[in-house]
């Protein structure tokens, strides 16, 4: 059984060991060692060096997570592994797999399509950085869209270029004259042929995406399925995903009832008509309509990334692909599945506040210095310091109790802690003093050394760190 040493400051110490005697049994022995420092995150790798003698009793040493420094280094020095944290000192349960799942989100399924939609618009550069863009969200094949009444003249030349550059490319046209011009010029895909079009695919090698005439002609898409079946030839078929209000429903169940007569057959779920026609966070549309492509196990969605506020469809489409295949998998609910697990909750948190209002009255009454401290309770917002705590829903509130004298940078920090707490307490998210809001998928992660386990909201600005 490894004993584990955590360091920690001063106002976290309670807080620590609250936790760690409510984790018993574990499958570790512990202690805490107060670092001699009020505020656990200011904690430093040369800090940890200079205060913490050697040898060590333990096998393992476990730092507040905004603990700065070449931890590798720490680690050879002392000889045992020396690790970071999770953000809050009440995460340590998880942090060491008590409920939690161990879940492989590494693997999926379900291909992503991801349609340039505009592409006769573009020039071969536009297109080619458009499709980098799209393979780094998650897409694996690069969809290029033809425009009704658009000339095309460059479209062999950007399906070669985009094989040149290594992508898998479809091509998307209602005339066969440009599925043919694609399919030629070496499109890996071409979308979309019905019983009437078949012949397209005896022309080129490319695979076809197989539709009815009509997205209710449920025969014709089984004559085109039956057809190139008895070929032997390679194919996706796709019953048609229509938007809200126009028949989304029956749709729905057009893809069930062809999983139904063909359990076997490849099929492709063109999901960009919900998530680009639907005035919604796509997030939770793309994780229903993705939880469905698993359960139907769908080969392929199409998506697109058109309207601002489907502009992360992409990624999203990525990350749902792969928590509800783990879900399927392991035939469990998706939730509580922890780090990517969770990037699909964008707007709102599972556990947003996980201290109380009387917790963050027994940090604030250790505090002897002037420095605030900003936390976010089921009550609001909390700002304290040696002078005081004071405590509202409304930043303009509490601005009035805040003395920076002519400190107009000091200011300035306050008002954006304050608005992202704000923020915080409204939408229900975590909260955590100079650290961005985490917005899971929606946005792109910067990977930065950040997150503690102390006591939350204690971070200063790098203006106040004294060692």
């Amino acid at each position: 059984m490894d004993h584990i040493l955590f360091l920690t400051g001063r106002l976290a110490q309670p807080s620590l060991t609250r936790v760690l005697e409510s984790m018993a049994p574990t499958a570790f022995t512990w202690e805490i060692h107060e670092l001699g420092l009020q505020v656990a995150a200011l904690m430093t790798a040369d800090m940890i060096r200079r205060r913490l003698p050697s040898p060590l009793s333990a096998q393992r040493v476990i730092v507040p997570g905004r603990c700065r420094g070449d931890l590798e280094a720490l680690s050879a020095h002392y000889g045992v592994p020396v690790e970071r944290g999770p953000e809050e000192v009440k995460d340590l349960p998880q942090f060491f797999g008590q409920n939690k799942r161990a879940v492989d989100l590494s693997r999926y399924e379900t291909e992503i399509f991801a349609e340039i939609v505009d592409a006769p618009r573009l020039d071969l550069e536009g297109i080619v950085e458009r499709a980098r863009v799209y393979a780094a969200q998650g897409a694996d094949v690069i969809d290029v869209g033809c425009l009704p009444e658009t000339p095309f003249p460059h479209l062999e030349d950007a399906v070669r270029r985009l094989k040149s550059e290594g992508f898998r490319v479809s091509v998307d046209s209602m005339r066969t004259e440009e599925l043919l011009r694609g399919g030629r010029a070496g499109a890996d895909y071409l979308m979309s042929l019905n019983i009437d079009t078949l012949w397209v695919a005896g022309e080129v090698p490319s695979t076809p995406i197989l539709v009815a005439r009509e997205p209710g002609d449920l025969a014709s898409l089984d004559a085109a399925i039956d057809a190139l079946a008895a070929r032997g030839r390679a194919f996706l078929a796709d019953p048609i995903l229509d938007p809200i209000p126009f028949g989304l429903a029956a749709s729905i169940a057009r893809y069930v009832a062809l999983r139904e007569r063909y359990p076997d057959v490849p099929i492709m779920m063109g999901i960009g008509n919900v998530t680009e026609l639907t005035e919604a966070d796509t997030s939770g549309i793309n994780a229903v309509l993705l939880g469905m492509a698993a359960e139907l196990r769908v080969a392929a969605v199409l998506t697109t990334s058109v309207s601002l506020h489907a502009r992360r469809a992409v990624r999203e489409a990525d990350v749902a692909r792969r928590v509800m295949h783990a879900a399927c998998e392991a035939q469990t609910l998706p939730k509580g599945m922890g780090g990517l697990g969770s990037a699909l909750a964008t707007v709102h948190e599972r556990r947003p506040f996980p201290y109380s209002a009387d917790e963050i009255d027994e940090f604030a009454s250790g505090v002897r210095d002037p420095n605030f401290r900003v936390q976010v309770a089921a009550d609001g917002l909390h700002v304290y310091n040696r002078d005081g705590h004071w405590r509202d829903t409304d930043p303009f509130a509490l601005y009035p109790n805040l003395q920076f004298g002519s400190d107009v940078g000091h200011a300035f920090y306050m008002g954006v802690q304050l608005g992202r707490a704000e923020i915080a307490w409204q939408l229900g998210k975590r909260f955590n003093q100079d650290t961005p809001l985490e917005w899971g998928c929606a946005v792109e992660r910067t990977e930065e050394d950040l997150g503690a386990y102390c006591a939350p909201g204690t971070t200063m600005t790098k203006r106040q760190e004294k060692s």
